[in-house]
């Protein structure tokens, strides 16, 4: 137990640094916005390269603990789908909305510090290539499903063009696709570039979990809070529980690397689900819900799960 609140008290009492040093007015609202876009967009894609440059393929891209990671998500995404529309009465692109919320997880400003302390280093080849199909395949899926069931949907090809232009926009994506062609080519860094992609990479971790917690001041619990639950329950017990169970009993993966995973699926909603809410207009209050419920309940989850898991 001791070992799991080492990996797990560091991670939150940095969140919880940031979400009190905004709160209190010691550091700006502007500035949280701003440090969640460097860690994205920057910091980040650095990590996913540096990552990748030197990551061994034949053991990282381990599409038996990949293939499970995406069943579990897209089960989650369904079942939270159909609960939103059956049980609590939503519309169509209001239940899409849920169900992303649902599966979408937050594997940057949280899966990647709290893999990095409970595993070390030898957890994120596995890791990133996780992340490698994570936006652009569970974005596009949730885009094309929401013009498929909204009345007032755009033409199928608009949300295909889309969801194009916002994959290969990431820049997520290109610190993966850079640090495979240079793994792939052998093409050996000079020491100045390999300094400043450390450096890069290392901010990732402070910077993420500060900006994370302050970004949570914004979001409110509302009358939607039932609801928001079950698509945290969704997320946080439901997701990972489906990865394990096809990983662990069913195909036997190395425990090494099954853990990788079912961690990964644990981790809470990420802030692209009130993106999406955002995007189309539905769901808005769900989804943000569900972001802060899911991180603060994670606590609590996550340290069960690493106990299962064997920490």
């Amino acid at each position: 137990m001791l070992s799991i609140l080492n990996v797990i008290l560091p991670v939150f009492a940095l969140m919880m640094l940031g979400n009190l040093a905004v709160r209190f007015k010691l550091f700006p609202t502007e500035g949280v916005r701003g440090l969640v876009m460097f860690v994205n967009n920057f910091a980040t894609p650095c990590l996913l390269f540096q990552a990748l440059a030197t990551a061994d393929f034949s053991a990282t891209f381990n599409f038996s603990v990949i293939g499970p990671f995406y069943v579990g998500a897209v089960s989650v995404f369904t079942i939270g789908a159909i609960l939103a529309v059956k049980l609590f009465g939503n519309r169509p692109g209001e239940g899409v909305s849920s169900g992303f919320a649902a599966m979408f997880t937050n594997t940057v400003l949280i899966g990647i510090p709290i893999m990095t302390r409970a595993y070390g280093p030898e957890a994120l080849p596995t890791t990133f290539s996780i992340i490698a199909f994570h936006a652009s395949v569970l974005i596009t899926m949730g885009m094309l499903v929401m013009e498929l069931v909204r009345r007032d949907g755009a033409p199928l090809h608009k949300a295909l063009w889309v969801a194009l232009i916002r994959i290969v926009s990431n820049p997520l994506l290109w610190g993966i696709v850079l640090g495979a062609a240079v793994n792939i080519s052998g093409l050996k860094l000079v020491e100045p570039v390999e300094a400043f992609i450390a450096m890069m990479a290392a901010a990732v971790t402070p910077a993420a979990l500060f900006g994370l917690g302050g970004a949570l001041n914004e979001y409110k619990l509302s009358e939607n809070w039932a609801q928001s639950l079950t698509m945290s329950a969704l997320k946080l017990i439901v997701q990972p529980l489906i990865a394990y169970v096809i990983m662990v009993p069913i195909m036997q993966v190395d425990h090494e690397f099954a853990r990788y995973g079912v961690l990964l699926a644990a981790m809470p909603s990420g802030i692209n689900a009130y993106v999406f809410a955002s995007y189309y207009n539905r769901g808005i209050n769900v989804a943000t819900n569900t972001v802060l419920i899911s991180t603060v309940l994670s606590l609590l989850t996550v340290s069960a799960w690493l106990y299962i898991l064997g920490l």
